[in-house]
């Protein structure tokens, strides 16, 4: 079968010990879905840097299917995004002590994507 699945996590941010997006990533490593693998790779919590990542994995990989997991702290149920806004916007600084406030990701790229 053509193409296989990446599913992305995040390593542990704001002080926690584990981050449950990567944790669900890692058990999926390895599994074969519909018939794909399932490769996964743990994204840094760090702006920009988790792009890079990102990228990488897709090229190396060229999947089929991207799976991007994430973790809302607080929030008791599990919620698919349906738009992605090209806005890097923190409350607290993320694990290299950057801070953005209304920057855009892609300089240049539209303002929201939606998924699919």
């Amino acid at each position: 079968m053509k193409g296989s699945i990446l599913v992305t996590g995040f390593e542990p941010f704001g002080g926690e010990r584990i981050n449950p997006s990567w944790l669900v990533a890692q058990a999926l490593d390895g599994q074969r879905i519909a018939g794909r693998p399932v490769h996964a790779i743990c994204l840094p919590c760090t702006f920009g840097e988790a792009l890079q990542v990102l990228q990488a994995g897709l090229q190396a990989r060229k999947p089929a299917v991207v799976l991007a997991l994430g973790q809302a702290a607080g929030r008791g149920d599990l919620s698919i995004e349906r738009v992605a806004i090209n806005v890097d916007d923190a409350l607290i600084p993320d694990n290299a002590g950057a801070q953005p406030v209304d920057e855009a990701v892609i300089a240049g790229a539209p303002a929201a994507y939606f998924s699919s």
